[in-house]
């Protein structure tokens, strides 16, 4: 099932099975960087209202976690990305070799960055907070602008949670 919901960073396509949520795609999404079965138009669906509201608090500057359940489905290298990628917190940014070694192959940045690249729940499962080794903001689904939007929100957000 699916919803769409506006948002100060476009127009988001929301995707949830009945065990969680499956993507968060932007409005600009590559049609072959998340593959999904046939879709059906729901804006009841119980976890895709949750997952808005969640979105919608967080845009809000009043969520710095989710708690929406999450159907990740992707290789198991990619969901060990995804789950590392949940641990970073709010506020804060690794670098994707620091992402490789805590994955305890530090020479896997390429393979860490194209699972990254791969995630299909943007925001929540923040693949936004992973940048280059030099600080450098590096390619991202949604685009390097909202990218930075994501990031500065979540750095003024910090401050406010201290």
């Amino acid at each position: 099932a699916y919803k769409m919901m506006h948002s100060p960073v476009g127009t988001l396509k929301l995707v949830a099975s009945d065990k969680g949520l499956v993507a968060v795609l932007w409005q600009n999404d590559k049609p072959t960087r998340v593959r999904l079965n046939e879709l059906v138009e729901d804006p009841k669906h119980p976890i895709l209202l949750d997952t808005e509201r969640e979105l919608g608090e967080y845009f809000a500057g009043k969520r710095k976690t989710f708690s929406v359940p999450l159907d990740m489905r992707g290789t198991s290298f990619q969901k060990d990305v995804w789950h590392a990628l949940l641990a970073i917190p709010f506020g804060e940014t690794r670098s994707y070799g620091q992402l490789a070694k805590q994955l305890g192959n530090p020479q896997a940045l390429r393979a860490v960055g194209a699972a990254n690249g791969r995630n299909p729940i943007s925001i929540i499962v923040p693949c936004h907070r992973v940048i280059g080794a030099s600080g450098k903001l590096t390619g991202f689904a949604g685009g390097l602008e909202t990218k930075a939007h994501l990031l500065d929100l979540e750095e003024s957000g910090a401050r406010l949670f201290v």
